[in-house]
């Protein structure tokens, strides 16, 4: 499979430390995405180009509009709520000291899977949780896992997929509502291409996945053959998801961690003007 050559252009030059979860807010038209080590949740409209940033008290993962406003955080303790005046609720608390959340996603019915990983990436030290849409029950779906990271759902919402990064895997799952079947392998990362982070699901039902250390997007039809390689200027793409108006431009997290020598966009958000078409995105609850 050759690269293709799509235009990639700066939506929001930045230096976070470990850009994260990019997600279109279709209410309050506008991408929200974090810094997990930086302990920010950053928001930004492209129409009028007004940007925000919030400081959490706890390094954040992912974060996720909720129905009727506010945000749903994954946080190094757990799940927290704030409501759209900026009050702080905990949905799930359960702190294990070297751990904290990572990447999340909410499923077409509006509930909230939130991953979890060591610091010091311990093998299987982490776990991927639902959080009922109302908040009042929490089920741990996986054990076992060492980096949870992307999450996402097939068009009509049978199918999830999902990535424990080190596996070099993205996985696949029939779901019913909270009920999930066997876990399955779609497709593997070849050694030297980079390890998959963060996807999204496309309108075709096609899987757009971030390489870390790969320094490119690819995209997976849903039987797993390759469809894809979009070239990134970037070492360490973290994450990506549709946004905009009509869904159609492609956005990317990146992050700077780690490099010596990083270029001169890690860190940035960037976008992909035109890239495909999205779904929509359903607020948590």
């Amino acid at each position: 499979m050759s690269a293709v050559e799509v235009p990639v252009e700066v939506a929001v030059r930045g230096s976070a430390q470990l850009g994260e979860g990019p997600t279109w807010d279709a209410a309050g038209g506008r991408l929200i995405w974090v810094d997990i080590l930086g302990s920010r949740v950053h928001t930004y409209d492209p129409d009028g180009g007004r940007r925000t940033v919030m400081a959490t008290e706890q390094h954040v993962g992912a974060a996720k509009p909720r129905a009727g406003g506010g945000l749903v955080v994954n946080l190094r303790d757990g799940v927290g709520s704030y409501s759209p005046e900026g009050a702080f609720t905990w949905l799930h608390r359960e702190p294990v000291a070297g751990r904290r959340g990572n990447d999340a996603a909410v499923s077409p019915d509006g509930a909230l899977w939130a991953g979890s990983m060591a610091y010091d990436e311990t093998p299987g030290a982490g776990n991927l949780i639902r959080v009922a849409p109302d908040g009042s029950s929490v089920a741990t779906v996986l054990d076992d896992v060492t980096v949870s990271n992307g999450t996402g759902w097939s068009p009509d919402g049978a199918l999830m997929y999902y990535v424990d990064t080190p596996t070099r895997r993205i996985d696949v799952f029939d779901v019913d509502g909270e009920r999930v079947g066997e876990r399955r392998e779609l497709t593997t990362i070849e050694e030297g291409a980079g390890f998959p982070d963060g996807l999204t699901v496309d309108a075709e039902g096609c899987i757009w996945v971030a390489l870390w250390d790969g320094a490119a997007l690819r995209r997976y039809t849903p039987s797993g053959a390759l469809d894809r390689v979009v070239p990134l200027p970037v070492q360490r793409p973290t994450a990506c998801a549709f946004g905009g108006r009509d869904l159609t431009d492609l956005y990317v997290s990146t992050a700077r961690v780690g490099l010596r020598a990083p270029s001169p966009l890690a860190g940035s958000l960037l976008v992909l003007p035109e890239a495909g078409q999205g779904l929509p995105q359903t607020p948590f609850g």
